[in-house]
């Protein structure tokens, strides 16, 4: 399938709103208890098995439209169906919490991987959208590895010592907060570093 345009609030709304709906359903189940087969659920375990076929539905839609899917956005699905699925089968909310610590260590990891091998994987997804000389590339992969890793570090903290309310919060516009901010930040260096047009 041939990669096709869509409108970039489409795209958007996409990305973004199973994380906004799970954080409104957890609002409005998180009093509740649900008995599933004899076993009881609280709010946030119902509102974790909505999120995962909810995501899932929607990176097949973005795929649909757009006929490409980032890799990164396929980890992302993989690893909220295993630690999601370990959630509700368990029906322990730790799994859940602990699923953005794996999803920025795996990316963190992958991007210092690359940088030890004097790569920058960041290159390989992002390059059509942002053209960077190498040094622009290999200083933006750095600080994004870093930010990823402090990131985990982050919602481990948070997760650990904070109601459920409080990292729901962080997860829902904490972290996405973040990533937004960090790469607006980036604007001078993508300034420095873009390809020269020539005179």
């Amino acid at each position: 399938m041939t990669e096709k345009k869509i409108k970039p609030w489409v795209k958007l709304a996409l990305e973004l709103g199973p994380i906004i709906l799970f954080f409104v359903g957890y609002g409005r189940l998180k009093e509740m208890t649900f008995t599933i087969g004899g076993v009881d659920y609280e709010g946030f375990i119902v509102a974790t098995a909505m999120f995962i076929p909810l995501l899932a539905f929607t990176t097949w839609l973005l795929y649909y439209l757009t006929g490409r899917i980032s890799k990164a956005q396929i980890m992302t699905l993989v690893l909220v169906v295993v630690f999601g699925g370990l959630t509700v089968w368990f029906n322990d909310e730790r799994f859940f919490k602990m699923k953005p610590t794996m999803i920025y260590l795996l990316f963190g990891g992958l991007l210092g991987f690359g940088l030890m091998r004097g790569r920058s994987y960041m290159k390989v997804i992002m390059e059509e959208a942002m053209p960077l000389d190498h040094e622009g590339w290999m200083i933006l992969t750095r600080r994004t590895c870093f930010f990823f890793l402090g990131l985990a570090l982050a919602n481990e903290v948070v997760w650990r010592t904070m109601s459920t309310d409080a990292w729901v919060s962080f997860k829902t516009f904490g972290l996405t907060g973040a990533v937004f901010v960090f790469f607006m930040a980036q604007g001078k260096l993508i300034d420095a570093h873009a390809p020269k047009t020539p005179k």
